[in-house]
Order: C-alpha cells, then structure tokens, then sequence
C-alpha cells in the first residue's frame, strides 16, 4: 500500500468517520431551551412557516444549507461505482463549502431506477435546502437531470462537474489568451472529451464570445461531425464539418486546447502543430493529457495549465463553487443563470490582475505570484475569493431578476 493511500484512509477514518458532523446553533443546557427547541416551542416557527412559507429562511438553517446530491454515476475518474461509493466525494464537497465560503453543505447519495425516478427524489426534498449542487453524475444523463431540476425546483440548481469546471476554465483562459495577445472571438479552440465538462465549457465560452465554428470537440471516436451516426445527448450541437477529422488534425494551427478526457492522449507533435502562443489546458486528472514537462520541451511559447496543484495554473473548481452557492444564497436566487456564471468568470478573470498578498503567496509556496504565463488564475487559498466573487454574483442575480433579496448590506 503506498504512502498516500494509507494517509488518505486514515484521515477519513479517524479520529472518527467521516469528514463532516452537526453542530448546534441554540442553547440546550436547559429545561427552558429543550421547550424553545422543541416542545412545546417549536410549534410557534411551525405555524408561521405554514402561513408563509418564506418563513423557513428566518427560522430554520435552509437560508445557508446547500444538499450536494450524487448518484454515483460519474465518481471523479473512477467511473459508475455507485452511490454509496460515492459518499466520501460527497462529504469532501461539503467540507469545501463549509471552509471557503462558511456554508452548512449535507450529502445525499441517491439510488434510482432512472432518469424520472432521480429527478423526483431530489425534487421532492429540495425545499429543505437553500440549494442543490449536483456531483459526479454520468453525460448525458447529468443534461437531462439538471434541466428537469432547475425547471421543477425554487431553489438554484447547480451541476459543478459542468459549471463550476466551465467557469474557472473559462476565467483562466481569457486571461491567457490576453497575455498571448490574442481574442477569443477569433481562436481556434480544440476541446478533447465531449462530456459535462466539455459541452458546459465549450457552452460558456460561446456565451463570452467563442465562435461555434472555430470549435473542434473530439471524443473517443474523433471530431464530432454531421456522418457520424453515434452521437447522442448534447454533441450534436457541437457538429464541425469544416475539415478536421482527428484530433491532430484539429491541432493544426489550434489557439487553444482543452483537455476535459483521460491521460496521455495528446503527442508532442500535436502541441508542435499549434500555432504560435498557444494555451493548452490540460485537465485531466490526476494525469493531464500532457504533462508540462513535454509541452515545455516542444513549445516555449505555451500558457499551460492542469487541474493539479503542483503546477502553475490549477484549473480547479474550489475556485468557484463555494464562492458562487455564497452569492446566490445571499440573496435567495431561484436559480444560477447564465448571467451570474459569467460575472463568476468575470470576477475570476478580474482578481488575477491584482497584486497577491504575501500570504496567499506563502500559501502557495511561491515568493513572486504576479500576473503572467505562470499566474493566469487566482490561487484557492486567497481569502479574496470570497467576498469578489460572491458578490459578484449576488450583483448579477439581482441585475437579472433571479434574486429574491436585494444585496446584502456588506457587499455594498
């Protein structure tokens, strides 16, 4: 057993199970608070939240409660485990939310028979929550599931494998392009791996100005064209008949590559077929599709990232998801929009520019984190994370009318 594997099993199994636990809020020391807590004093909330039921947020703990809800289809790289397998992933996201953005997160882990039988488990228990974040659910069903939610649901509906990877991905990219002195209206974008994280990346950089036609996503079985008689759920948007059929076709002359499928798929000759100033952003983990080593032996010119955090760069999406959940429960959105996505990316995109403090940089283990091809993408340990980017997106659910609240007073 290796060194790490028997850490990580330790760690999750003492000193008690588990990486999360309940805590009280109120005073139960005495006779008096057992009959506030509960009988017969907890019936006075009761009727008031069955007279409206808007009340739940002022009595009970659903205005900072996010359900982080899986199926186990889709388990990190590991694949269809199950549900129960799953729990641990579970709790780590809960433990994110709790340390980065101070919200009370419980896991659920849903056994179903099918799409229907999903969706209405989580419908029918999501107003006890102030929001609902999807994990680890297998393409294309996970499309399928969250459109159904978000349209039956009052509280914001949230798939992070698709959205919370397609912001960050999509903060960090402009901000490389920039420095490669390039636009995104007019890049080359080579996307490799057609699931969530694709289609909701490629989804999101259309929407801050890719061109669909300028986008080649590949698959196992090569470039997604109009002949193939394969393609199923959202590929189909994503049809590019304009000449590549293989992935190193697509790279010749490619601006940008992102890597969203399994290790060591990309070859040097692929990243030396790029044209000048490339971004390559490698996500597979915990093996990128290319290492940097490589790409740095066959091209100088690259802005490389990866989703680990021993390289610069780490598209990782604890940049996003706590902060984002943060600012749409403040003030009690109905959903998560397009608009509030993209002042998440915005934000994002934005706090790279600033001067690091000190000691985000002693975190990082860094003595000079200044904006550049080695610093594209804000650090996860920066405590500006927070109150930029929630009330970023607090702001823009308010400007578009998902917003129940108006902005709190502390993010004025």
């Amino acid at each position: 057993m290796s060194e790490l594997r028997q850490q990580a099993l330790d760690y999750h199994a003492f000193p008690v199970p588990g990486k999360i636990a309940i805590q009280l809020t109120k005073p139960a020391e005495t006779a008096h608070d057992l009959t506030l807590a509960y009988s017969p004093g907890v019936a006075e909330p009761v009727l008031e939240i069955a007279a409206n039921p808007d009340e739940a947020y002022r009595y009970t703990a659903k205005a900072n409660l996010v359900a982080v809800i899986t199926n186990g289809t889709a388990i990190l790289g590991l694949g269809n485990l199950g549900p129960l397998a799953a729990k641990p992933v579970m709790e780590g996201k809960a433990l994110l939310f709790k340390r980065f953005a101070g919200i009370d997160a419980i896991d659920i882990e849903v056994s179903h028979r099918d799409n229907d039988d999903f969706i209405r488990t989580v419908a029918n228990i999501a107003d006890s929550f102030g929001g609902i974040n999807l994990e680890d659910i297998k393409a294309p069903e996970c499309f399928v599931i969250e459109r159904a939610l978000i349209e039956c649901c009052d509280v914001p509906v949230f798939h992070d494998d698709q959205h919370g990877t397609a912001i960050v991905t999509a903060a960090g990219l402009l901000n490389a392009l920039e420095i490669q002195g390039k636009s995104l209206p007019d890049a080359r974008i080579v996307c490799l791996g057609a699931g969530a994280a694709g289609i909701a990346c490629m989804d999101l950089l259309i929407a801050c100005g890719a061109r669909r036609e300028h986008i080649f996503m590949i698959d196992r079985h090569g470039v997604i064209r109009s002949e193939r008689t394969d393609l199923n759920g959202e590929k189909p948007r994503f049809i590019n008949d304009s000449g590549p059929r293989t992935l190193h076709e697509a790279m010749q002359q490619a601006d940008v590559f992102v890597g969203v499928s399994g290790p060591d798929l990309v070859s040097d000759a692929d990243v030396a077929a790029m044209a000048p100033r490339p971004v390559i952003f490698a996500c597979s983990n915990p093996d990128p599709e290319i290492s940097p080593e490589r790409v740095r032996d066959v091209r100088s010119d690259a802005i490389m990232g990866t989703g680990r955090s021993d390289y610069p760069n780490q598209i990782n999406n604890v940049l996003c998801f706590p902060f984002l959940f943060r600012g749409a429960l403040d003030v009690r959105a109905r959903r998560i929009n397009t608009e509030m996505k993209k002042a998440a990316v915005d934000a994002l995109r934005l706090l790279a520019h600033q001067p690091v403090p000190i000691e985000v940089q002693a975190a990082a283990g860094v003595t000079d984190l200044t904006f550049g091809p080695d610093y594209v993408i804000p650090k996860p340990m920066d405590p500006r994370l927070l109150p930029v980017v929630a009330r970023a997106v607090a702001q823009a659910a308010v400007s578009s009318g998902v917003a129940r609240l108006s902005l709190p007073d502390r993010y004025r």
